[in-house]
């Protein structure tokens, strides 16, 4: 296990997914606006990062382990001309983080292209073994490349042809933009799962995960891509297809309780304020007596605001975070392990010392990060520590994009709030109900996918999907060479 390795599996929430972005821009430093567009994309997924461009018919592919302002400079960013330009920063759901493994995908087997995917086949093993049987190698064990494969291998004249001949052989979510010598084409799974914009550069037009991809660059939000559509980026403009027929709209709803940027646009809202009154909500559904709101930052910062607004109790900053702790290999060792968690947050006595102290954050998975910031605040003299999530109990593992514990490694798994607050060592632990989230969010619960709270997955038995590291139990990766 290599320290990185080891970092991960110690971590408590839900782990972030992918974010894709896709330009067409003659005249344009299309590799610059992908850099920057992933940049503020890197939420999403911090163990690699790259950019693919096409310049004359060429299509040229970067891409390596680390953060986005690590795998590039401004020397690479120079090799990297052309008018269009799509990219990719991972954290892996389906296929272990190897450097075969990073995006964006190059393939060459009759078509040559690049691709950058956000989700997760259900059926990429059985996709694996067909695509074998035709005599199709991959370099590594992601789903991502599978789609890639079935794309460049498909005879179709355009790539547009190929994807509206692939799309519907692929079952789970996949928000994806790939890039041939003519197009830039982006598709989303007729359920929409996982997130997908459009927007306006000037006379182009550009693709992301979230529209905060596009407020960095000086892009404009369109609107989303439909789920089931196929958006089609040229010379020409822009074109759409409505490929596969939109079907019970599963939309993640912790997309709106985590893993997108506060400052992204989803189902016509501003994350920010739908946090806020997931908050506000959560003051109404569970009050208690206390001195001072605090949050664990920066995923509980709007929660904690509403909370503080709902209730009329003071809000400060009873925990620092470091914020330059997101990706090292450096471990502190042993004299220093049992002060691990203070890499990355600090309590402060002269704010919690005596306090009643409100404690909020948008959800609990392990446990494990939780219980030690309890802990400390405890050290530095809280009073009593109320926990308070913005998020009903999560129960259930995702199978569609994001990488969550089993089922059994879940603090809530077969234990009541009660049993949780004991075991966190909390004075009181409440969570918001799934209908305090929908009355945020604005939108019915019959439009997204609850699964990890409800158990409830819209898109079929999840015991028939496949596990991160299904291709590697059925595949012999070659050595990077």
């Amino acid at each position: 296990m290599t320290p990185l390795q080891g970092q991960l599996i110690d971590r408590d929430g839900p782990r972030e997914e992918c974010g894709v972005f896709g330009v067409y821009a003659p005249g344009h430093d299309v590799a610059r606006l992908a850099y920057f567009s992933l940049y503020a994309l890197q939420h999403r997924g911090q163990e690699s990062a790259g950019i693919a461009t096409c310049e004359g018919g060429h299509i040229t592919t970067l891409r390596d382990s680390g953060l986005v302002s690590q795998v590039f400079d401004e020397e690479k960013l120079r090799a990297l001309e052309g008018d269009m330009a799509i990219g990719h920063v991972r954290y892996s759901t389906t296929g272990g983080g190897s450097w075969e493994n990073a995006q964006p995908v190059w393939r060459d087997d009759g078509r040559e292209l690049a691709l950058a995917h956000n989700g997760n086949l259900t059926n990429a093993v059985e996709l694996w073994a067909e695509l074998k049987e035709r005599g199709i190698a991959f370099r590594g064990t992601s789903d991502s490349e599978i789609i890639a494969a079935l794309l460049s291998s498909h005879d179709g004249k355009l790539i547009e042809d190929a994807v509206t001949d692939v799309m519907p052989r692929l079952e789970g979510a996949y928000s994806t933009v790939v890039m041939t010598k003519r197009a830039i084409v982006a598709f989303r799974d007729p359920h929409g799962v996982r997130p997908l914009s459009l927007g306006r550069l000037d006379d182009r037009f550009v693709v992301a995960s979230e529209s905060c991809a596009f407020d960095i660059i000086g892009a404009k939000l369109m609107r989303e891509v439909h789920p089931g559509e196929m958006v089609s980026l040229t010379e020409r403009g822009l074109e759409t297809r409505q490929v596969v027929k939109a079907e019970r709209p599963a939309m993640c709803v912790f997309e709106h309780i985590y893993f997108s940027r506060p400052d992204s646009r989803l189902e016509g809202k501003v994350l920010q304020q739908v946090r806020g009154r997931m908050g506000e909500i959560l003051w109404r559904e569970a009050p208690v007596e206390a001195d001072l709101v605090i949050s664990v930052p920066d995923s509980g910062n709007p929660a904690a605001a509403g909370f503080a607004r709902a209730s009329g109790l003071p809000r400060d900053d009873g925990l620092i975070k470091n914020r330059y702790v997101a990706r090292t290999f450096i471990q502190p060792g042993q004299e220093l392990r049992k002060h691990g968690l203070r890499l990355k947050f600090n309590p402060l006595p002269e704010i919690v010392s005596g306090q009643r102290i409100v404690v909020v954050d948008d959800s609990i998975v392990r446990g494990n990060t939780t219980r030690q910031i309890v802990g400390m605040l405890r050290d530095a003299g809280a009073r009593e520590v109320h926990l308070r999530i913005s998020a009903p109990p999560i129960r259930n593992p995702c199978h569609y994009g994001v990488d969550m514990s089993t089922r059994e490694e879940m603090i809530a798994h077969k234990r009541t709030v009660q049993e949780i607050a004991d075991e966190l060592g909390c004075d009181s632990l409440a969570y918001l109900s799934l209908d305090g989230v929908y009355e945020a969010i604005g939108t019915p619960p019959e439009d997204h996918c609850d699964a990890c709270f409800s158990g409830r997955y819209p898109l079929g038995d999840p015991e028939e999907a496949n596990g991160k590291f299904a291709l590697e139990d059925v595949a012999v990766v070659p050595a990077r060479g």
